[in-house]
């Protein structure tokens, strides 16, 4: 009944027919055309975000002087890389694993060091060039040796400053290498494999020892990509540089070549370095007096000549004997 009277306002069951189809065929419509700007919105929007990311890698096209200065340093260093990664002679494989015992594992860091040592010197040199004679008063002879001493300064500094960072790394796998094999034994004693052990030990030396923890990281990264426990351990040795190192690498190759226990392989080596490590503590200690006899010489003994020999002095120079 109620369907009817409704039926009867709207003018009958065709009438309201017809207003159903409309109703749903603008709902339609409506929904469609939402649907077409929705998505135009989108579209626009990840246009923008793409231009936006080209110009960013083309820093801004070269219609800025930051872009052209960025592609001709990313055009340079590209080249300078590609020259030097080719090269295999003698002197670059000692760079490059000079580079990597520092501490630069990136590949194009051959690049930037040549690039950085270029620029070094240049600038140095130039430097002298154009403020050496208002600032030092160089001139004639003692200026153009100057320039040439201040290139050379800057052409070697850089090999200085990668064997000082050298140097000190290796001092800190020295130190902490007993500390590492110990912490190796622990772990083969309680039931860890290698891998497991070696992913432990690099978590617990991250405070004490971080380039070294970083180095085990390195390796758990090698075996995890799909090298054996023998190359990961030899890349191991050959990034810290240590001869401790490379004999580890070995012992645990001939370990699992010959079937031996590596438990045991691993105790009668962390007390190998232990001896080591108290050996070099107590060469250290022995060579302590005679590098105190130069400051002693040349401070200590003078101001004790003084001492003595001032009244003797005075009374000389007054007469009194």
């Amino acid at each position: 009944m109620g369907f009817d009277l409704f039926g009867g306002l709207l003018g009958g069951p065709q009438m309201m027919l017809a207003l159903l189809v409309f109703l749903a065929g603008a709902t339609l419509t409506f929904s469609i055309m939402a649907v077409g700007r929705v998505r135009g919105d989108v579209k626009r929007r990840a246009a923008g975000i793409a231009r936006t990311i080209e110009q960013e890698k083309a820093g801004q096209g070269s219609r800025t002087l930051r872009g052209s200065s960025l592609q001709a340093a990313k055009r340079l260093l590209d080249y300078t890389t590609k020259h030097y990664s080719t090269a295999n002679t003698k002197d670059m494989k000692v760079l490059r694993q000079r580079l990597m015992q520092a501490g630069f594992y990136d590949p194009k860091a051959v690049g930037y060091f040549f690039i950085g040592r270029a620029a070094l010197a240049l600038g140095l040199a130039l430097g002298v060039f154009f403020f050496g004679p208002a600032f030092l008063g160089l001139t004639g002879s003692k200026f153009w040796m100057a320039v040439g001493a201040a290139g050379t300064v800057g052409y070697v500094g850089p090999s200085f400053y990668l064997d000082k960072l050298v140097k000190k790394r290796k001092a800190e796998y020295q130190s902490g290498f007993p500390d590492f094999m110990d912490l190796l034994v622990v772990c083969a004693d309680s039931g860890l494999s290698m891998e497991a052990a070696l992913t432990r030990v690099g978590g617990e030396l991250t405070d004490t020892y971080p380039s070294l923890a970083a180095n085990i990281h390195m390796a758990n990264l090698e075996i995890r990509a799909g090298r054996t426990l023998t190359e990961a351990l030899e890349h191991f040795a050959e990034r810290l540089g240590l001869d401790e190192a490379r004999s580890f690498a070995t012992l645990i190759q001939q370990s699992a070549e010959l079937g031996s226990s590596i438990t045991d392989a691993l105790r009668v080596y962390s007390d190998d370095m232990r001896h080591k490590r108290l050996s070099r503590a107590e060469e250290k200690a022995y060579a302590l007096p005679a590098k105190l006899s130069i400051p002693m010489m040349v401070c200590i003994f003078p101001v004790l000549f003084v001492v003595i020999l001032l009244p003797v002095i005075v009374r000389l120079s007054s007469g009194q004997y």
